[in-house]
């Protein structure tokens, strides 16, 4: 653009008296045209920085006040949200909000611009004046763009709560007329077309999303990503087409007919455009520079080429590119009122940080996700038929995030957004969650890194704010604005907000997330006491809000609801509503490895195993090509299976006696033991015998995180009993009980609970002590941590336990009781159903989609080996 030399704004404005404006020669008048994001934060940043020398005039042509339409997708859910940004203060006698008038011209020289107020038609309302300013900010935003063929203006676009609310009215309408589901086709496979089609499923209709590249989401996802998002897509029941754009639309008889180059042909009922954006630019034409692509042509201060004039958001183009981002639109507006306010602020250029919001799917990019820069390197989990993928992209010597990618499972792209161009607190593979990490929970964010790039607020803010009295997280919204518009920060900002609390030694919330006010253990004897059986049920009992069809839980809630009502009702966990609740582990039965396929592990107590089951596993690992280990927990693993493949593997396994090890599930995983009296001379007690009625009594009861027991048959303790959740330790006189064992990062040994018991005595105690860790303990947390929070640590255990202080031993036994006379193993009930093998059908990896990246581990000489050293 042409750069016109740096502007400053009038500080002696001339006064002028047009119309009914007449103001004093010290009061300046801001005009800015636009009612939407963009313009509702260049006022707010306005009214803060400014004194009474300002008058703030602002033209909304909708016939709303200012909404967020980032949320946009909520009003398919919910016809009367309102979409409501924190109200504008109409109040103060600096700003005059003009609801319904359109500006129909501006004239820079003159300093002065046209306005018509339109009514709720967008017809004429009255006559039009010419109003004056001294500064004028172009927030015009933008149209939803239509493809170039023929037909296209038949096509409903989405941008607007009118196009959303005239969606509704035309989906209910076609069902009524064709007495059966519409047909919808969603032209465009980014961000506004998923939300778009995610709101016609919404609204009852079948949808084909037509885009053309071969993935989705192309300008935020990599190949991988990309199609490991359309595999989510297809599985949810979304029909993808794909590669080919549309070159006509014709209207038929029978509804909507769109033509492809290829010569095919899509029927649908609906066809709706969500390709972008076209900047509303009208009022600059042969006025204003405008850039190549339309938009008006802004420099870093966000002005354009004729003085005191600026643009912001949608219409305003830097470097050539138009944005439709809610981020950099309101930092543009940052700027403008830094300089309007004499300061020196400049535009740094687009945050192309992006997420997903469309339910059961979990979507995020930020930064350099597609490794574009040189001497990068990229950290990749990928799991293609699971629907998981995360990649970290980071400076060449590992320590610098530079940006990532992640479908399936956006866990950590709250913590590690703020980190861009940082150095990384630990390995980058640390902070994949879906292969089995996550962000360390003592990630300290500095004070200036950016928690919320929407409104601009860092960790810094958000201390400050917790320490000037915002102890929670509406108070801190409230405060600061954090989290108030696109939502993705959230779980970032509590982070910092429990953080900066524990420092002061406030009380942290214990809220499970946003959707449930209780922790895990409060939701747990929640449910217990109220007998709930469904998802549903607890949403509506104890959800915030308690409606099942807006609270769809989250990552957090629903795995612990899974797990709650698994605990409490023993019933199959893939059953009712409990299905889409689980984890992904969960959902298939099996553990996912990290070349996309499954790990088969059967259960074998004790490590004890016939030759006769031997030779049932040596077979089913080579009729399906499967790698085969001797696990640390005395089982054996195989590695290799496609999900397709399981059923298959686990009819035979189970018709040979053998049941699920639960390596997937936070249950019981194993019970370790020695070989104890029966061989060992130094034995003293039947560890075996033992290790196996533990395995056989606590298999399948679910829990907050996994556990693991072991048997030594003497003091030796070859089984390492100390190291586990519970530890048995055989002595002349019986058994020492230890708990609060484990492994890991943070390992911990065992302490002694009680000695010298005899079998009943230890099994009752076991039960005791287990019942009471599931219902206490919060959402994954280990027997060892668990311990170390409770108040009174081991001797309040030990009094529960042992001493029945709190007069509940006997319930707790009675958990156990039940749990033995319900349990069924889960993949026997699972082959006994037709309906229930259906899931294992969603995602089968041969023959893939032509160009998915393969997956698997490689054939050599017949059993299958991981890959290693870069072998393929």
């Amino acid at each position: 653009m042409t750069v016109q030399p740096d502007q400053q704004p009038d500080q002696q404005p001339a006064g002028r008296t047009t119309g009914r404006f007449t103001e004093r020669a010290t009061v300046r008048t801001i005009a800015v045209i636009g009612g939407g994001p963009a313009a509702h934060r260049l006022v707010e940043a306005l009214l803060a920085r400014s004194g009474d020398d300002l008058r703030i005039e602002v033209f909304a042509e909708e016939p709303w006040a200012p909404y967020d339409r980032v949320a946009l997708s909520r009003r398919f859910t919910d016809p009367q949200d309102a979409l409501a940004l924190e109200p504008l203060p109409t109040g103060d006698a600096r700003l005059e909000l003009h609801i319904g008038c359109r500006v129909t011209g501006i004239d820079p020289e003159a300093r002065t611009l046209t306005a018509l107020t339109v009514g709720s038609t967008g017809k004429a309302a009255g006559d039009e004046s010419i109003l004056p300013w001294d500064e004028l900010i172009l927030a015009t935003g933008s149209d939803a763009a239509r493809p170039a063929i023929p037909g296209a203006e038949d096509m409903t676009v989405y941008r607007t709560i009118e196009d959303v609310d005239r969606l509704r009215e035309h989906v209910a309408d076609l069902a009524e007329r064709l007495g059966r589901t519409p047909r919808a086709a969603v032209i465009g496979g980014g961000l506004l077309g998923l939300e778009a089609a995610g709101g016609l499923r919404v609204l009852g209709a079948d949808v084909t999303v037509v885009h053309s590249r071969p993935w989705v989401m192309n300008a935020q996802l990599d190949e991988f990503g990309g199609r490991t998002l359309n595999r989510l897509l297809r599985g949810q029941g979304y029909v993808l087409r794909l590669g080919e754009r549309p070159s006509a639309l014709e209207r038929t008889a029978r509804g909507e007919l769109l033509r492809f180059p290829s010569g095919e042909e899509l029927e649908v009922d609906l066809v709706v455009a969500a390709t972008g954006i076209t900047a509303r630019d009208e009022l600059g034409a042969g006025i204003l520079e405008l850039g190549p692509r339309g938009g008006f042509a802004i420099d870093e201060r966000c002005a354009t080429s004729v003085p005191h004039v600026w643009a912001i958001g949608e219409a305003a183009s830097f470097e050539g590119e138009c944005m439709g981002l809610v981020a950099p639109a309101n930092t543009m507006a940052e700027v403008v009122a830094d300089r309007l306010c004499g300061g020196t602020g400049t535009f740094p250029g687009f945050d192309t940080a992006a997420k997903l919001k469309l339910s059961g799917l979990d979507v995020a990019s930020f930064g350099d996700g597609f490794a574009s820069a040189p001497g990068t390197l990229e950290v990749v989990y990928a799991d293609p038929t699971g629907g998981l993928y995360q990649k970290l992209v980071v400076s060449e010597d590992a320590r610098t995030l530079l940006g990532g990618i992640f479908v399936g499972d956006a866990a950590p792209y709250a913590s590690l957004r703020p980190l861009l161009g940082r150095e990384l607190p630990g390995e980058a593979g640390a902070f994949l969650s879906a292969a089995g990490h996550g962000a360390p929970v003592d990630l300290q964010m500095p004070d200036d890194a950016q928690i919320c790039s929407c409104r601009d607020v860092s960790a810094g803010d958000l201390r400050a704010a917790v320490c000037g009295g915002c102890p929670d997280l509406g108070a801190l919204k409230a405060c600061t604005g954090v989290g108030t518009q696109c939502g993705s920060c959230l779980p970032a900002a509590q982070k910092v907000m429990e953080q900066q609390m524990a420092e002061l030694g406030m009380e942290v919330s214990t809220a499970l997330c946003e959707h449930f006010a209780l922790s895990r253990s409060e939701m747990f004897e929640a449910v217990r006491t109220t007998r709930l059986t469904t998802f549903s049920e607890i949403v509506a009992r104890f959800g915030t809000p308690a409606d099942p069809s807006v609270n769809l839980g989250c990552d957090l809630c629903k795995p612990v609801a899974a797990s709650v009502l698994a605990a409490l009702h023993g019933e199959y966990i893939l059953g009712g509503d409990r299905g889409g609740l689980q984890d992904t582990n969960d959902r298939a039965l099996a553990n996912m490895q990290k070349d996309g396929t499954y790990s088969v592990v059967p259960r074998i107590p004790a490590g004890e195993i016939t030759p006769a089951k031997l030779a049932v596993i040596a077979e089913v690992a080579g009729d399906y090509g499967l790698y085969t280990k001797i696990t640390g927990a005395q089982r054996i693993d195989l590695f290799g299976a496609r999900l397709d493949q399981l059923p298959g593997i686990w009819e035979r396994l189970v018709a040979a006696g053998f049941e699920s090890g639960q390596a997937y599930g936070k249950a019981l995983r194993n019970v370790k033991s020695c070989v104890g009296s029966t061989w060992c001379r130094f034995g003293v007690q039947d560890s075996v015998a033992m290790a196996i009625t533990l395995e056989e009594r606590y298999r399948g009861l679910r829990s907050p995180h996994k556990m693991k027991f072991g048997v030594s048959g003497c003091a030796r303790e070859c089984a390492e009993a100390r190291g586990k959740d519970v530890g048995v330790i055989a002595t002349s006189e019986g058994w020492n009980m230890y708990v609060g064992g484990n492994g890991g990062a943070t390992p911990a040994h065992a302490q002694l609970l009680a000695k010298d018991l005899d079998d009943e005595t230890l099994l009752r105690y076991i039960d005791r002590y287990v019942v009471y860790y599931i219902r206490t303990a919060e959402r994954l947390q280990r027997t060892a941590r668990w311990m170390e929070e409770l108040p009174g640590g081991l001797d309040h255990v030990h009094d529960v336990v042992v001493k029945d202080t709190l007069g509940i031993a006997a319930d707790l036994e009675q958990v156990v009781a039940e749990h033995l006379k319900t349990y069924r193993d889960e993949w026997a009930a699972t082959l006994e159903d037709p309906e229930r093998l259906r899931r294992f059908r969603g995602f089968v990896n041969a023959p893939g989609e032509p160009g998915e990246p393969e997956a698997g581990p490689v054939v050599v000489a017949g059993p299958r080996i991981p890959v290693r050293g870069g072998q393929r």
